[in-house]
């Protein structure tokens, strides 16, 4: 695909719309093209660069067998990430983030087990007979937290190779711990993310659904490619 049909892909996406300058960040500056009625306007030029950074490093850890986490809890765009990562079968997260599901990822594993354990023994009825119905109940309660919290992480056995972002700045915890473990984060961000400690920003509107779904397709088929290229 060309840059000249990205860009026209990510303008039709709404990505150029960044948010007012008072809340611009310093380090997205350089990434603008200009302003639209105290909007900042993002240079697409820049962006359709970064998003191809992106999907070469994807597409690498593809061909690698790597795991890549999709992260992105927010309300409006969360099946779009939680599609995303399904159709590349990868990780996500998109209900809140845990703090310590990648710094103190031994006590998460802990977690995710005890979550598989009562999953095996409610689909083979050993809590019948152990159990009294009142605590049956207790456990279907504790089961069904354990599922919002880390049912899109089940299949995680270790650390990811990489994680992908949607909205660095909502995701702050996110992104902290994986820079804190040098972990890659490829990002979509607008003009009031810190884009400055991001291995792979990619600035464009990263609250409207289409421009969204445009990163998550682009990074989810870059990656699917390189899964195929193994």
């Amino acid at each position: 695909m060309s840059e000249n049909t990205v860009i026209d892909a990510l303008f039709n996406a709404g990505a150029h719309i960044g948010y007012g300058r008072p809340r611009r960040h310093a380090s997205v500056r350089s990434q603008l093209f200009g302003a639209k009625n105290g909007v900042d306007i993002i240079d697409l030029t820049k962006t359709a660069k970064q998003l191809e950074a992106a999907s070469a490093a994807v597409r690498e850890l593809g061909k690698q067998g790597k795991t890549v986490l999709f992260v992105g809890a927010k309300k409006e765009i969360a099946d779009l990430v939680v599609d995303a990562a399904t159709i590349v079968s990868m990780p996500y997260v998109a209900s809140r983030w845990l703090g310590g599901t990648l710094t103190n990822f031994v006590e998460i594993k802990k977690r995710i087990a005890r979550m598989k354990n009562l999953t095996e023994q409610f689909a083979k009825g050993d809590l019948v007979q152990k159990y009294t119905k009142k605590e049956r109940l207790m456990l279907e309660r504790e089961l069904t937290r354990l599922k919002a919290d880390f049912g899109g992480i089940a299949a995680l056995e270790s650390l990811p190779a990489a994680v992908v972002v949607v909205d660095a700045r909502a995701e702050e915890i996110a992104v902290t711990e994986a820079i804190k473990l040098r972990i890659p984060v490829i990002a979509l961000a607008n003009t009031d993310n810190d884009i400055s400690k991001i291995a792979f920003p990619v600035l464009a509107n990263d609250s409207a659904r289409e421009s969204v779904k445009y990163f998550l397709d682009t990074v989810a088929t870059s990656l699917k490619a390189g899964i195929a290229q193994k």
